[in-house]
């Protein structure tokens, strides 16, 4: 029986390392892609070094929080038993009264605080090595500016500003590839999180926080707002596209890439701009350059609107161009009162913008 539980248990091992190996190299068989969406957004599936820390740590205090509750429990249920009221008791008696146990003081006493100590130190173990990490090579910067309800990504070395969704290479055991992100608030305070890949950081007006991963699986690592910053708060959602550095390098070459020119959609360019949307948004090589919504130069290269509440697609963009309201009460984009064949137009030349 016990060397059945043993080939059992290396049985698992084996499947747990070799997943893991699949995961970590390039071109292995079942390798996953950058395409595949992690939904479920589980703290007790790690990705990546931090988000390991964290969960080593949660794992030890859920352990000794589990051996309190069965202490405490077992000493419940005993006295509970033990000294239940029977039939052949007494009840003119009084019990003997103890006052005063040395043994009993300590054992309440020591231990609690042996245990504190230990998550305290434990807790400032983690902390530190994620606040000061030891990055094996130089980590990509990464700028990211929580709006309500959206946010703000800048790429300073390739000079690529985008916005919602965050493209990072995959960082495989052999090349490690780290990146460090630099958090801030344009307006009010936010959080920043997604659970698989790292813990939560605020984002403060007037203060930068870093924040860093190392995801070393291919796939879009889902997360949000953890900070209730308004109306729209819990649709103001986030995206980690962790892509081949392959793919990586081709997404950043497109995105320096000036937006293509077509003649056929200049009734939309110039209703984009006539309509005011140029004073709130930016497309490079055009006269549009505001700074209040997002980035819109490679818009379609984007899968969802609206900070992810909904697919990039036509239905939802032109939903989106006739009121964002239908899709996200209470976003800072108005209704622009456009007519039928303004918002046609515009949408052919916001296709254009891949």
């Amino acid at each position: 029986m016990t060397s059945s539980k043993g080939l059992k248990r290396n049985n698992c091992l084996f499947r747990r390392a070799l997943l893991l190996l699949t995961a970590a190299l390039p071109g292995t068989v079942g390798a996953q892609s950058s395409d595949q969406v992690r939904s479920v957004q589980n703290i007790f599936a790690p990705i990546g070094p931090p988000a390991e820390l964290i969960h080593q740590t949660a794992v030890l205090v859920l352990m000794i929080c589990l051996g309190i509750f069965l202490v405490v429990g077992g000493l419940l249920l005993y006295a509970v038993l033990r000294y239940r009221q029977r039939p052949t008791d007494d009840d003119t008696n009084e019990p003997p009264q103890v006052y005063g146990s040395t043994a009993i003081e300590l054992a309440w006493t020591v231990p609690p605080i042996l245990i504190v100590v230990v998550l305290a130190l434990a807790t400032a173990r983690t902390v530190g090595e994620i606040q000061n990490p030891k990055f094996a090579g130089e980590p990509l910067q990464v700028r990211i500016v929580g709006h309500r309800f959206w946010w703000e990504v800048h790429y300073p070395k390739y000079n690529v500003v985008t916005a919602n969704e965050i493209h990072v290479p995959v960082s495989y055991l052999s090349t490690p590839r780290p990146v460090e992100m630099t958090l801030a608030s344009a307006d009010v305070v936010h959080g920043f999180w997604v659970p698989q890949l790292n813990g939560k950081e605020w984002l403060v007006p007037d203060r930068e926080s870093k924040w860093w991963i190392q995801p070393p699986s291919l796939g879009t690592y889902l997360g949000n707002c953890t900070v209730l910053c308004g109306y729209q708060h819990a649709n103001m959602l986030i995206r980690v596209v962790v892509e081949s550095p392959e793919d990586f390098d081709a997404w950043v070459a497109q995105q320096q890439k000036a937006p293509n020119a077509d003649p056929s959609t200049e009734a939309g360019r110039k209703d984009f701009g006539t309509n005011s949307c140029g004073s709130c948004h930016t497309i490079e090589g055009t006269t549009s350059n505001g700074i209040f919504g997002p980035n819109l130069t490679h818009f379609m290269s984007r899968k969802t609107l609206g900070s992810g509440v909904a697919p990039n697609d036509d239905e939802n963009l032109k939903s989106w161009l006739r009121d964002p309201q239908v899709l996200k009460p209470g976003c800072l984009m108005p209704d622009m009162k456009l007519e039928p064949t303004q918002v046609d137009e515009i949408m052919a030349y916001l296709k254009t913008l891949n």
